[in-house]
């Protein structure tokens, strides 16, 4: 490879490409339940309408007299371009050969489930499952930047029971472990900067593997009386280590760089990779207004500081997928509001603002920006025991501009998402 075409060091970069313009900053998800969705998950640690309050405050389970479970799928429906182009040579002049993906991010479902039972008058436990982060990012194999074409996928899924405890009419206390499952594929071609006898389908870095990390949550929440209230809950940083297998075509034995990729000529050998994900800290309020109207409101801080760079490992090689992140922490805040319009429906809405983290190192890797989130919903009570949501946001990301191996980028990332969530109490 010469002049200005991508260096192999640059092979782990896309990560985080696909929920950092598809979702919430950096490649956090936050799409928990259609009822959130439908307010922009403002007030979500304390509401506590359905039982998909699990997902955000485990004190909140102190609110329910029976039992109560919660289904919900979401739709992720993004609009992520990325465009550029490169020189051939050293100083030469641009080729016409563009840089430009217009389709980058795939649509994904994302599933949630949710169990809560009251023990007595002062215990409750509970059982979540969801997502907290997660990603997908799909360029051509002959995309020009070869080192950062092919697949980049991320599935995380947190096994959460939880145990709550009612103190007294005001003060509620929650506590959970936190199991979380990752499953995750980083695959690189060369592109057209594909050196002979190399075609651009070609594999110069492929690592995949499964693993496990695991963590604690905590909350509280205080009641002031039925109609104001407020919640606070903690989330802990999580290390997740992948195993799994690591191939490139590259002839076995090449180290292309400092930071790989090494060549292993298409055979698998085991590959390591620990991906840092970080703490979420959660304050929420909820005030009814009046029999018809209610406001609610969330601020989220996200430690996304713990998300320095991506390494991926072999036990002969040492390194061979190396990419600098340098993440800070980021924020989101959001405002909304709900309408109960008579004892059958409620009507909800609302607007939220996400803080990138990637200011410090913006990158092709991740094409993070700031953006804002519209949403709006409704809950129809089939009976006293059944209830459906439905919700729907858009996410307006802003246009960004980074400079990556001395090539100039623009991207930018809207997003359209929809769910749907079903709960039953007994």
């Amino acid at each position: 490879m010469t002049g200005r075409m991508f260096r192999p060091s640059v092979v782990g970069a896309a990560i985080a490409l696909a929920a950092s313009q598809a979702h919430s900053a950096g490649f956090q998800l936050v799409e928990h339940s259609a009822t959130g969705a439908g307010r922009v998950f403002a007030g979500e640690a304390v509401i506590a309408d359905n039982a998909s309050v699990l997902a955000r405050n485990p004190a909140a389970m102190a609110r329910f007299d029976r039992i109560s479970a919660s289904g919900a799928l979401t739709y992720i429906a993004p609009d992520v371009y990325v465009r550029g182009n490169y020189a051939t040579d050293p100083g030469g002049p641009v080729n016409n050969a563009s840089l430009t993906n217009n389709d980058v991010v795939p649509g994904a479902p994302v599933p949630a489930g949710y169990f809560i039972q009251p023990l007595n008058d002062k215990w409750a436990w509970g059982f979540a499952m969801f997502s907290n982060f997660g990603l997908a990012s799909e360029f051509p194999a002959d995309y020009p930047a070869g080192a950062l074409a092919g697949e980049t996928h991320l599935i995380t899924v947190n096994f959460n029971p939880n145990v709550s405890y009612r103190i007294n009419e005001q003060w509620s206390v929650g506590a959970g472990f936190n199991a979380v499952y990752g499953d995750a594929e980083l695959k690189r071609n060369f592109g057209v900067a594909a050196p002979d006898p190399y075609s651009p389908s070609n594999v110069s870095a492929s690592l995949k593997g499964d693993g496990w990390g695991f963590g604690w949550n905590i909350g509280l929440m205080w009641e002031l009386n039925e109609d104001h209230r407020f919640g606070l809950a903690y989330r802990s940083k999580i290390d997740v280590d992948f195993e799994g297998d690591y191939y490139s075509d590259l002839p076995e034995g090449l180290i292309a760089g400092p930071n790989g990729p090494a060549g292993t000529s298409g055979q698998n050998i085991p590959g390591e990779l620990t991906l840092n994900l970080p703490d979420m800290l959660e304050f929420s309020g909820y005030h009814r207004l009046n029999e018809k109207f209610a406001v609610h409101y969330s601020y989220m801080w996200i430690g996304w500081s713990t998300f320095q760079e991506i390494r991926g490992t072999t036990e002969e090689y040492g390194t061979v997928l190396q990419k600098d992140e340098k993440f800070s922490n980021s924020y989101r805040v959001g405002v909304g509001g709900t309408w109960y319009m008579n004892p059958k429906w409620e009507l909800r809405a609302g607007v939220s603002f996400d803080r990138t983290p990637s200011r410090t190192l913006p990158s092709i890797s991740i094409p993070d920006n700031n953006r804002w989130n519209y949403g709006a919903g409704a809950t129809y009570h089939w009976s006293d025991h059944q209830s459906f949501d439905a919700g729907f946001f858009f996410i307006h990301g802003k246009k960004g501009a980074f400079v990556e191996e001395e090539i100039p980028f623009t991207s930018k990332g809207n997003a359209y998402v929809i769910s749907m969530q079903y709960n039953h109490s007994f």
